[in-house]
């Protein structure tokens, strides 16, 4: 039987602010980033006290690698970061030294698009040289990934509504991207990399994202209403695809609503663009409206999500072995 492995992939941050101009080339693919925009990151990092992005990473490998065993597949998990180190290419390299001949591949980014999560594949794929690998492509609609969502918002909606005295609404979030990777060129000649634009060029990214708000909603009844929101619009030239939070909560607000639980469903644990953004920024934004605004504690440890990634290797696993 050939020897097996699941990988997980993820975003990567770098580990100190001197390493955020190199971390950004990464991020934009070795684009020129204004010095404006490097201070600005530079500053959420430092007051952010940096990201636990890869930390936490690590962590929840181990606990799917517990998951694993407690199923019967005593595999080793291997975490590979797109734009940070460990690098995706640096990991399967050493997963191929160690003898591994098939992986099944799951990026830490559930809501799939193709120029995302893609791009992710391709890293993967350019070091198999013969490594085997079964890449899930999204999980956006996976129940226990709904249900880890679920068992963070209820305490956060329920502690927040005994507070104020009054059923409190929701408003999730994903990260926003430019509209120009969602969109597949109108000119075909313009299409460029065929393997990113098959089929009609629809991206999978929005309605993925919406998709897992509907499905958390749907696991908590009290929620008396939602709103969904794209978070995080980055400075690079060119629209962002929306709405944004500023301009949804300048909408809830105009409802009267003041009180809110903010829940970023796109973000499996903490970093910056939930310590700062979230909060602290939507936050005071919030706060200018006359909105109190929370959030649920991020997934990180949870075990419902352990659970949910083991799963999907397990699947993984088991398809290659035919």
């Amino acid at each position: 039987m050939s020897k097996q492995a699941v990988l997980l992939l993820a975003h990567g941050t770098p580990e100190t602010v001197e390493q955020i101009p190199e971390y950004l080339r990464n991020v934009v693919s070795g684009r020129v980033v204004p010095k404006e925009v490097i201070e600005e990151i530079q500053h959420r990092f430092t007051v952010s006290g940096g990201s636990p992005l890869t930390e936490i990473t690590m962590a929840q490998a181990r606990l799917v690698e517990t998951e694993l065993v407690a199923a019967g597949e005593a595999v080793p998990v291997y975490v590979g970061m797109r734009n940070w180190r460990p690098y995706i290419a640096e990991v399967v390299r050493r997963m191929r030294s160690e003898g591994i001949e098939e992986a099944a591949v799951v990026c830490m980014a559930p809501q799939n698009s193709r120029t995302s999560v893609g791009l992710y594949k391709r890293a993967v794929e350019a070091e198999a040289m013969g490594l085997r690998i079964d890449f899930t492509e999204g999980w956006a609609r996976h129940p226990l990934l709904a249900e880890a969502f679920a068992e963070r918002l209820r305490p956060a909606l329920a502690k927040l509504s005994a507070e104020v005295e009054d059923r409190v609404p929701v408003l999730f979030t994903a990260h926003s991207v430019p509209t120009r990777t969602v969109e597949a060129p109108r000119d075909e000649a313009a299409q460029g990399d065929k393997k990113l634009w098959p089929g009609n060029g629809v991206d999978p990214y929005a309605d993925d994202a919406r998709a897992t708000a509907e499905l958390v909603a749907a696991r908590v009844p009290e929620i008396p209403r939602w709103w969904f929101a794209f978070q995080s619009q980055g400075a690079s030239g060119g629209p962002w695809i929306g709405p944004s939070v500023e301009e949804t909560l300048d909408k809830i607000a105009g409802e009267g609503v003041k009180a809110l639980v903010l829940d970023p469903i796109g973000f499996l644990c903490d970093h910056v663009e939930i310590l700062f953004d979230v909060d602290r920024l939507f936050r005071e934004y919030a706060a200018k409206l006359g909105i109190r605004l929370e959030r649920p504690e991020s997934l990180n440890d949870s075990g419902t999500l352990a659970k949910a990634v083991a799963g999907l290797a397990l699947s993984g696993l088991k398809r290659l072995r035919g």
